[in-house]
């Protein structure tokens, strides 16, 4: 027994078609995810409990449920209910729905890491409520959403491979093709995971370089609005 690279000669193009879409739905579900998450974190942080109430329901059922298990109620519960949908479309949607509740716990984390009053403060100073959220607790945030976002991020790329089991198209699906074309698994699945491998280096080097860059901009917001800066240097001022 040898390890055959003509196996990865002759099929990388459809190995590199899977990748490619394993990329697009994984993009596709974080931008979805996180701008589901980031809504719930908002309600589930208004007064009243029964919006907290139906945010916590909805953030608790979907990370008690396995991802495989959510994905074949969405596949097979809309078609149920008498909507059908291309099987790539109903993983996005699956694929984000799973990933909003973490973001939204990361979200709502970062927010109530911040101290208290630091909202409150700035809008005694005059700021409305969006320019308060974007200027003073935005701005705090971001840096400690990288991380955690990333690991989450990461997590949801991988998770990705589910889709397969509903005959999405991408890396899994297409390993499984050619591992079944020319019995060399090893070689398939050895390449397979060199690329997954990939996808998440570049994942994890973009997000060091947000994460610089996040810091650099913060400074710089503060410095271009006369308003936050006052405001950052009165709690600087009562800190000391």
């Amino acid at each position: 027994m040898h390890f055959d690279p003509t196996v990865l000669a002759d099929y990388w193009p459809l190995l590199l078609q899977g990748a490619w879409l394993t990329i697009q739905v994984s993009v596709a579900a974080m931008a979805i995810g996180y701008a589901a998450g980031i809504v719930v974190a908002l309600i589930a942080l208004m007064p009243g409990w029964p919006l907290r109430l139906v945010t916590a329901s909805y953030v608790e059922t979907l990370r008690n449920i396995p991802f495989i298990i959510l994905l074949f109620v969405v596949y097979y519960g809309l078609p149920f209910a008498g909507i059908r949908l291309p099987a790539t479309l109903v993983g996005t949607v699956a694929l984000a729905l799973f990933a909003s509740a973490y973001y939204a716990e990361i979200v709502r984390a970062a927010i109530l890491a911040l101290p208290r009053g630091q909202f409150e403060s700035a809008r005694a100073i005059g700021m409305s409520p969006a320019s308060a959220m974007w200027h003073v607790v935005a701005p705090q945030i971001l840096r400690a959403l990288v991380p955690p976002s990333t690991n989450m991020t990461l997590t949801m790329m991988k998770e990705s491979a589910v889709l397969s089991s509903i005959t999405v198209p991408e890396l899994t699906y297409q390993s499984l093709v050619v591992q079944g074309n020319t019995f060399a698994p090893f070689e398939v699945f050895a390449a397979v995971a060199s690329i997954y491998w990939l996808i998440a280096s570049v994942i994890a080097e973009a997000s060091r370089r947000l994460e610089r860059r996040v810091g650099t901009a913060q400074a710089e917001s503060v410095s271009r609005n006369p308003i936050a800066e006052r405001y950052l240097s009165l709690v600087a001022r009562r800190a000391s």
